[in-house]
């Protein structure tokens, strides 16, 4: 088990770049399995989750090919569907929840799928009816094999039809989405999820071959098509560490410049760290955060206290709640902190509070945090990463300590962030991994 040993008290400085979405690309990957033919993704993040995925691929027979940094082909024309029953793809997928979307792709092109219950960070309950339910609408068979404890399903031909999505999910929308565009005849989704990765993997299924309607939109038109072709796409920059650099050059009084964010794709998110008080600039696609001694949260019209909590595109995402709160931590005011989508996503707030935050967790879901407007600087400690988004919260907290404090099991870190002490050192961070 890796740890980071963080030298707190170091202000940073200079420009940053955030990596390729890691969101994003795995719905990606995932769709080139719908082809035979040749599909290359641009800015790919060389990070834990993803290389995972892309080994998983080359095991079922994907050819791929690195042709730079970040930038993969890959061409699944020849794919081994007995692999897909091994032991060895079942404990795979259980280590990585992007694997779900394995399932849409497999049934279109191949008309079989299996899948245990994946894996990925452990925040809470996150069912896959969505993803089961819709496939089944389009004329898959599902079942349950105690034997190998996965999921199986089974389609002689998907079929198109209308269906309105129990909830958003952004990747059972994939799933089905991607399913689609080889079924038979037209099919509807509404209540469909529509963040901008969602609209950029529809995209790059239009460069394919696929027809979308109401891209962006939550309602989606697909009319299927016998076979797709192949591509070149690039994916956007993530917005998650857009919004972790924005927490962490507040919470360390930096002065930062993240280049070529995408600015138009970020959505609510600038807005809610300017309810924190956090000052910044666009100047073209570059977002500059000065270095600010202080910053205090607003209140609402009414004078009540602000609240910041997650919902469905266009609302915040729940990936940025953890940084959102943890740069509360050194604002002047308060702040609720409403996680409405996971249970177990702000219980690592405790290590926070043993730091000296002052946080009060109201229950699974809700945490106000009273700022200390710098008053009070946090105390180092040593704490372990319960999951990717956690475990960026505590090293932000560590690096506007004063000591040195220790961070271990990064490697959950190294699933969402691509050689991330190295980056922030070259800025002026002290990160040892040990």
């Amino acid at each position: 088990m890796a740890s980071f040993i963080i030298e707190g008290g170091h202000r940073l400085n200079g420009e940053i770049t955030p990596q390729g979405a890691k969101n994003e690309v795995l719905q990606e990957i995932c769709a080139t399995l719908l082809t035979d033919e040749k599909v290359t993704i641009e800015n790919i993040p060389n990070i834990a989750d993803v290389n995972n995925l892309i080994n998983q691929l080359m095991h079922m027979g994907v050819t791929v090919t690195q042709n730079g940094a970040g930038s993969f082909t890959f061409q699944a024309n020849n794919i081994n569907l007995d692999y897909l029953d091994s032991k060895e793809y079942i404990e795979s997928c259980t280590r990585l929840r992007g694997s779900v979307m394995f399932i849409g792709p497999l049934l279109a092109r191949f008309g079989k799928a299996t899948m245990p219950q994946p894996g990925g960070d452990k925040i809470g309950r996150r069912r896959l009816d969505t993803h089961f339910i819709g496939l089944q609408k389009l004329g898959a068979d599902f079942g349950y094999n105690e034997k190998i404890s996965a999921y199986s399903m089974k389609a002689d031909k998907l079929k198109g039809c209308y269906m309105l999505l129990d909830e958003a999910s952004v990747t059972g929308t994939a799933n089905i989405i991607m399913a689609a565009t080889l079924a038979e005849g037209t099919t509807i989704i509404y209540n469909a999820a529509c963040e901008p990765y969602i609209q950029q993997l529809c995209k790059m299924l239009c460069k394919m071959g696929a027809k979308i309607k109401g891209i962006s939109s939550n309602l989606l038109t697909i009319e299927g098509v016998k076979e797709l072709g192949g591509c070149t796409h690039r994916a956007l920059p993530d917005m998650i560490e857009v919004g972790s650099f924005i927490g962490m050059a507040a919470m360390t009084k930096s002065e930062l410049t993240i280049k070529d964010v995408s600015f138009e794709n970020l959505g609510i998110i600038p807005d809610c760290f300017r309810r924190l008080g956090v000052h910044f600039e666009q100047k073209g696609d570059d977002i500059f955060i000065p270095a600010q001694e202080h910053y205090e949260i607003e209140s609402f019209i009414d004078g009540s206290i602000m609240s910041i909590s997650d919902a469905p595109w266009p609302g915040l995402t729940p990936d940025l709640l953890s940084v959102l709160l943890v740069t509360a931590i050194q604002a002047k005011g308060s702040v609720l902190i409403h996680q409405k989508m996971f249970e177990s996503r702000l219980f690592f707030v405790d290590k926070l509070i043993d730091m000296g935050a002052q946080i009060i967790l109201c229950d699974p879901h809700r945490a106000v945090v009273i700022g200390h407007d710098h008053r009070f600087t946090l105390k180092p400690r040593s704490m372990s990463s319960p999951d990717i988004r956690a475990g960026i919260a505590l090293l932000i907290a560590a690096m506007s300590a004063d000591g040195i404090s220790r961070i271990d099991n990064i490697e959950q870190i190294d699933r969402g962030y691509q050689n991330l002490e190295q980056r922030l050192n070259q800025l002026g961070a002290k990160i040892t991994r040990s």
